[in-house]
């Protein structure tokens, strides 16, 4: 009987191991995929230029990601240019669509992004040395695809004073190797306890980077927001006062 246990916790033990190791194969096939870890690494922004689909209109936004946690989401709206969100890797900040004001987000929201931020360029990099975890669920069929679905637990937020875990879940389309679906769980607001779902296609090389080109967002099973790239460049040189709270 004593030996029947040992036995059992052998196999548990390598059954363990293996489900570990196919977690970190997968992801390593998903950089190997779309041009290599090494090259991710070296990678210091990402601006994409890209249009927003919003019942039948077309709003064209820009979206600027830079390593050290700096971003700006730029809308472009009956002729004006408006900075939706700015985060100058420490103060949150974005034009009041109402008063046209520059307005500070709260030290919630703000602290939030930056942990966010800091995954620049993909949540997956390193993410053992950022203590978080990756769990293979296993084998899932999404819209048609067979994929590998992947919890991701990262550092916890705080939502309403209080740490919540940050949990995702991807899609990794099993031939390819790369996310094809992301859900998480609304948190806050009137869809809090929703599943958010980011759905992602039409994959193109970027000087020898693979992104997609094509996204939707919404609630699950409900209607989304098709987000169509045209155009991504990267290493972008990016003037640190765009960045900066207009303070006059």
């Amino acid at each position: 009987m004593k030996k029947s246990i040992q036995f059992l916790i052998i196999l548990l033990f390598f059954a363990l191991n293996s489900y570990s190791q196919s977690v970190d194969e997968i992801i390593e096939n998903y950089y190997e995929n779309t041009g290599g870890i090494d090259k991710w690494k070296e990678l210091k922004g990402v601006k994409m230029l890209a249009k927003l689909n919003q019942q039948g209109m077309e709003i064209p936004i820009e979206l600027i990601q830079m390593k050290g946690g700096k971003s700006m989401q730029i809308i472009n709206f009956q002729g004006q240019s408006i900075k939706a969100q700015v985060f100058d890797g420490e103060v949150s900040w974005g034009i009041n669509m109402m008063s046209q004001k520059p307005e500070k987000s709260d030290q919630e929201t703000t602290d939030n992004l930056k942990l966010e931020n800091n995954d620049f360029p993909d949540s997956f990099m390193d993410y053992k040395s950022k203590g978080y975890s990756a769990e293979l669920i296993g084998n899932e069929t999404f819209d048609g695809t067979e994929t590998f679905k992947i919890k991701l637990t990262k550092e916890p937020k705080t939502i309403d004073g209080k740490k919540e875990d940050d949990i995702t879940f991807y899609f990794f389309d099993t031939e390819n190797y790369v996310p094809i679906a992301i859900q998480t769980m609304i948190t806050q607001g009137p869809s809090k306890g929703m599943t958010m779902e980011i759905t992602m296609s039409d994959y193109q090389e970027v000087e020898g980077l693979y992104f997609p080109f094509s996204q939707t967002q919404g609630i699950k099973d409900q209607p989304s927001l098709p987000l169509i790239i045209d155009s991504i460049e990267l290493n972008p040189i990016i003037d640190e006062n765009e960045f900066k709270f207009p303070e006059n």
